[in-house]
């Protein structure tokens, strides 16, 4: 692929990318934390994963095309607004649907029944770790430390997402 595609569109992918899994790792965290059965959890997951993907690829669009009108009149790089929104939104479904998976495999095979939340985990954890690394190597940054950094944020988002699942379990 070409190094200034790359760059380009390198904020939409780790946005969307990480974003995508973040979030459906949380939601996924806060109903295992209130103790929710599977098809809810799968219904809320894919319920985030399609409406804030849109949201975060036409919230892209938007603000491209306003920054896109704001600098019309000045020599700036081409800014492609359905493209940004388009590549947030593809990234956000791709790797948001990671957590996903273990809840999907479960249906198959028997080891994700017992284990989906641990496999959601470990899918994502090193979803974000690849996201992360990708970052690094692209903007020219360590490598490791970016995915740690990103690894972290992810985790401590769902941590903080399983406990507000945990103190309002018995709401549900």
């Amino acid at each position: 692929m070409d190094k200034r595609v790359e760059r380009k569109y390198l904020p939409q992918f780790v946005y969307g990318g990480i974003d995508g899994s973040i979030t459906t790792l949380a939601v996924i965290a806060g109903a295992t934390g209130a103790v929710l059965n599977s098809a809810v959890i799968l219904i809320l997951g894919f319920a985030n994963l399609i409406a804030d993907g849109f949201s975060m690829g036409v919230s892209n669009y938007l603000s491209s095309k306003s920054r896109q009108d704001l600098y019309t009149n000045h020599k700036h790089d081409a800014i492609r607004p359905l493209k940004n929104g388009a590549a947030t939104f593809i990234s956000f479904i791709i790797i948001g649907i990671i957590p996903l998976l273990p809840f999907i495999f479960a249906f198959f095979i028997p080891f994700f029944e017992a284990n989906k939340f641990w496999s959601s985990i470990i899918f994502t954890g090193i979803a974000l770790l690849i996201v992360g690394a990708i970052k690094g190597e692209i903007t020219q940054k360590h490598r490791i430390k970016s995915a740690i950094e990103t690894l972290v944020v992810g985790g401590i988002a769902a941590a903080l997402a399983f406990l507000v699942g945990y103190l309002l379990r018995g709401l549900a």
